[in-house]
């Protein structure tokens, strides 16, 4: 009787802590929505705000050095580290601070309104990891549900900021390590991200982006084998996405002494620089209306390679968003330039971009399948399936956050140590070469 009663305790208590994590991030996320729409559109009436981007960063990089530190145990944790910050403290290494939700909002907005090349996930995830850290430490949490907290927090994030609960749910599991999901999570987690998802929608009537693929291939061996080869060339635009972004990241904080103002100022003056090259601003902001014009027409050819430098730029100076947007739209626009020349119907490509892109940044095969069954209301669920497997195995033991650890490789074929971050993996490869 005993352990009915210790496992009804526990599970009410997840469900509970998992429902006021769900509430409070949804409540932000719909904040964070709302105002990056407000502003998108302010920046895109006056469109000269993008002059003051330099200035803007210097604003993100001061708060960034004089309020994102705290030190907890003679441990610095750092606001900057962004989503890595929050994959430490799910493995217990670190401690998010819970000023960080408020600093990365004030952070993506000002880089929104300026025009700088961001997405949306990445405030949603980190304020969701600020909220569960409130909720732990004022419901004095023990170590073992701290983690597990942590991972709804993250669940609560991505799934009101898509509109897509259960991928929440098994993002929030996955994000943190390759090859090893904390089935044990998935209680709080599911809570947290579908009480964050109806609180967004339906307490707050947020109505989230729709993408829509208009027609889906007959099964055949040769549509497979197409999936296949767009899937390999989807995987390797997102391991040249996170391969620049991080060495803008390590060459500009190298070269300006870690100052991130510094760092900021002259990201933000190369993308004012990019964007009179290329004599439009539609790589600027969240690039949201040529994300969605890639479903229904063609977009310029190399749109997807003007996005991934404008964001690697943007992000890799110290300017702060998601990155999952950009790269939907990375994939989407990529797949809509491919339909010149593969015999695929162009919605369909777009959506096999956008959903094996993110797969191959983000390293999470399951919550990306998943995505595409939300996003696409379950079309083509076989050809998604191959995209996210192929994207996955192909884009390596690379990502957007060096921080996940790889519990095992993901395949014999890579030769690597066992529980090894990505950084750390990708510095041994640069020692040997």
């Amino acid at each position: 009787m005993g352990r009915y009663k210790n496992f009804i305790l526990i599970l009410g208590q997840w469900i509970f802590l998992g429902s006021v994590i769900g509430i409070i991030v949804g409540s932000t996320t719909t904040f964070l929505l709302e105002t990056n729409d407000y502003l998108g559109d302010v920046r895109m009436k006056r469109d000269w705000l993008f002059l003051f981007l330099p200035f803007a960063g210097i604003i993100i990089g001061y708060i960034y050095m004089n309020y994102g530190k705290v030190f907890v145990n003679n441990i610095l944790n750092d606001s900057a580290e962004l989503n890595n910050l929050v994959i430490d403290s799910v493995h217990g290494e670190k401690m998010v601070p819970r000023r960080m939700g408020l600093i990365v909002y004030f952070g993506t907005f000002l880089t929104v309104l300026f025009g700088g090349s961001t997405g949306r996930e990445g405030a949603a995830v980190q304020m969701g990891g600020s909220v569960a850290s409130a909720v732990i430490k004022f419901f004095k949490v023990n170590q073992l549900d701290t983690k597990i907290l942590m991972m709804s927090g993250i669940s609560a994030g991505f799934g009101a900021a898509f509109g897509t609960p259960i991928t929440g749910a098994v993002f929030g599991m996955e994000m943190a390590a390759l090859g090893k999901l904390k089935f044990e999570a998935l209680v709080p987690c599911l809570v947290a991200s579908f009480v964050g998802h109806y609180t967004t929608t339906a307490a707050w009537g947020h109505k989230h982006e729709e993408f829509i693929i208009q027609t889906i291939p007959e099964i055949s061996v040769i549509t497979f084998l197409k999936v296949i080869l767009v899937s390999i060339i989807f995987s390797l635009i997102s391991v040249l996405y996170c391969q620049l972004r991080h060495g803008i990241q390590n060459f500009s904080e190298k070269l300006f002494k870690k100052n991130h103002m510094k760092r900021a100022f002259v990201g933000g003056l190369v993308v004012i620089l990019l964007t009179l090259l290329v004599g439009t601003q539609d790589y600027n902001g969240r690039s949201l209306e040529m994300l969605e014009q890639a479903f229904k027409e063609d977009v310029p050819p190399f749109a997807f390679l003007a996005k991934l430098v404008f964001t690697a730029v943007t992000l890799g100076s110290g300017f702060v968003g998601g990155e999952a947007i950009p790269l939907f739209f990375m994939g989407a626009t990529l797949g809509n330039t491919l339909h010149s020349f593969i015999d695929l119907p162009l919605s369909f490509l777009a959506a096999l971009g956008l959903i094996a892109a993110f797969c191959g940044g983000a390293n999470t095969p399951i919550a990306a399948f998943l995505l595409a069954m939300e996003f696409f209301d379950g079309k083509g669920l076989e050809y998604f399936f191959i995209a996210c497997i192929v994207s996955y195995l192909f884009s390596g033991h690379h990502g957007l956050w060096p921080s996940q650890k790889m519990y095992e490789p993901k395949s014999r074929l890579y030769q690597i140590p066992l529980a090894e971050t990505i950084e750390k993996v990708e510095k041994k490869k640069k020692k040997k070469t």
